[in-house]
Order: structure tokens, then sequence, then C-alpha cells
């Protein structure tokens, strides 16, 4: 029997921040292109060899991936843990006890301030995996997950 739960999806504004990531990446990838591309233009190579790859790969960068990105990711917290799922290809789903967790952290970098979301990190003990986070929460969710679960450890018996 299957008993893993529904997981809920994160805050919609989560797709917009990953599509600020990706056009940053893009323009890194896109100045990397131009450089390759008047390096190119003094061997006497054809234009736009290293440009169209740039802008294809960029636009699917912007795009394409953080769509997909976002429909992948996934959490769901009961009283006993928290469990955390992302991935298409290389699939990962993380189970945390709610009785394992150290310490918790509510973090908000420059573009998820902007877009209105937050991001929940857990952290265990231990050094393979011992931090866990759930992204693009709102900031009232991301505040309710946190209180949520320091209730959680503070009526834990351990």
């Amino acid at each position: 029997m299957d008993d893993t739960p529904v997981l809920g999806t994160l805050d919609r504004r989560f797709l917009n921040v990953l599509r600020w990531r990706g056009a940053i990446k893009a323009l890194v990838l896109l100045a990397v292109g131009g450089v390759g591309e008047l390096i190119l233009a003094d061997q006497g190579v054809q234009n736009g060899l290293a440009v169209v790859p740039a802008l294809v790969l960029g636009a699917w960068l912007t795009f394409v991936a953080p769509a997909r990105k976002f429909a992948h990711w996934g959490f769901a917290l009961d009283d006993r843990e928290l469990q955390v799922a992302h991935g298409w290809l290389m699939r990962v789903h993380t189970v945390v006890p709610i009785g394992r967790v150290q310490h918790i952290d509510l973090s908000q970098g420059p573009i998820e301030r902007a877009c209105g979301v937050a991001t929940v990190v857990l952290h265990t003990a231990g050094t393979d995996n011992s931090r866990v986070a759930v992204p693009g929460l709102s900031r009232a969710a991301a505040e309710g997950v946190r209180d949520r679960i320091r209730a959680a450890i503070g009526a834990s018996p351990w």
C-alpha cells in the first residue's frame, strides 16, 4: 500500500524567480557567445556559430526550463515529517522526520524578495544531505511552515 502523501505545489510566483534566474544565466551565456563570436570573426568563420546556439539555449533557460522545473517541485508537511520532492530526470524525494530538525532558516534572496516568495531551510544532524530546502513559498506560508515545525519540535519527546 502506498502511503505517500499528495505533495502540495509551490507558490506560483516561484516560477518568476526561476525565470529570472534563467534569464541571468542566459545573459552570461550570451556574453560568452558574443566573445566567441568576436574570436571566430577574426578567424574568418561564418557569423552566428557562437551566438545562435547561445540564443537558443538562453531562450530555453528563460522560457522552457523554469516551467518544467516548477512543475516537478512539491512538498508535504504533517506532524511527524516534511517531505520534499523535485526533479524530473533525477527525481529526489526527501523525508525529514521533524524530531531530527536542529534549526530552521527562512531566507529570501533579492529575486525572491522582489517576487514575494521565501525559502525554508531545515538543518539536521550529519554531514550528507543535512540541509533540506523548500523554496518558493509565500512569505506567510514559509513563516507558517517554520512555526509549525518549531511547535512540533517543542512537542517532540526528544
